[in-house]
């Protein structure tokens, strides 16, 4: 499986007989997988379907799908006589005809078309139809419309991979750069330790001087930066296998930015040297970008 994207678009439109349709699906980010799905309700079954086939192929985003159906006017019903109504309508001129005949005034005759246009003598039957071909017509296309989906995520996911790719490698010189940094500096932290000790021993009389020492010894394994070095060496090593396994790797992402976070801050913290602080800040500035990137994967 490829690295994914959790923003991605794709729709789609087909017919059937005399339905026609059209559909999007769209998707943001999110911390777990949110369907929101609009089908109307009278194709039975499709909602649900959906939810299980996007459930199976989809791990996290906010994802929402639009299903349009509309009906053509042709072949939508049939036409019948209300006899009743005629009938009426019938006696009803009759009478009128007989009435205008007594009292010596002369009706224009009446033809077919103007009995047929009075309203309700002609009606219109809809004919319901099976929703079944098309429910299963549209569960078949939107087959292709999530696969579609799915290859525009994938696209993303290669472009995010590329980008977190080129940001490893930047942190993996700029580790490196700290480590160089880091070994320069230890001759003169050892003479500035020196020269601390020889003033508290100076100013300070009946101070024990093995335990001055020792504190100055503590402090100069505090600010040793070896071992967060070595930490943020092996996490590149794990970002880039993540990379390398595909699946659904945003949650493992962000708990790994998180941990190269806390390690470059600590490696600011005891930098106790402006060369040095100055890699760590521009490392805690590469990582905020690989977290920004890291909030886009599936």
């Amino acid at each position: 499986m490829k690295i994914r994207s959790m923003t991605g678009f794709a729709s789609g439109q087909g017919c059937l007989g005399a339905h026609s349709w059209s559909w999007e699906v769209r998707s943001v980010n999110a911390k777990g997988l949110d369907l929101r799905l609009r089908v109307p309700d009278w194709l039975e079954g499709l909602e649900a379907h959906l939810r299980k086939v996007m459930g199976n192929r989809l791990a996290r985003g906010n994802v929402s799908l639009g299903l349009r159906v509309t009906r053509g006017e042709e072949g939508t019903g049939t036409l019948t006589l209300n006899k009743p109504l005629l009938t009426s309508v019938l006696t009803a001129l009759a009478e009128a005809e007989a009435l205008a005949q007594s009292a010596g005034v002369d009706l224009s005759v009446t033809s077919g078309a103007d009995l047929l246009s009075i309203r309700g003598v002609l009606e219109t039957t809809v004919t319901e139809d099976d929703p079944g071909p098309l429910v299963a017509a549209l569960k078949e296309e939107f087959e292709s419309l999530l696969s579609q989906f799915v290859q525009m995520r994938e696209d993303e996911g290669a472009a995010l991979a590329q980008v977190l790719r080129d940001q490893l490698a930047e942190v993996t010189r700029l580790t490196q750069l700290a480590a160089e940094r880091a070994e320069a500096r230890k001759p003169l932290v050892a003479e500035a330790l020196k020269a601390n000790l020889a003033k508290v021993l100076e100013n300070a009389d009946g101070v024990d001087a093995n335990r001055v020492a020792l504190e100055l010894a503590m402090l100069a394994v505090k600010s040793d930066v070896t071992e967060e070095i070595d930490r943020l060496a092996a996490h590149v090593i794990a970002a880039e296998a993540l990379l390398d396994t595909g699946d659904a790797v945003g949650r493992k992402f962000d708990f790994l930015m998180q941990e190269f976070n806390r390690e470059a801050n600590t490696l600011c913290s005891k930098a106790l040297n402006s060369d040095l602080t100055s890699v760590g800040l521009e490392l805690k500035a590469v990582i905020d970008q690989m977290r920004e990137q890291v909030q886009n994967i599936e």
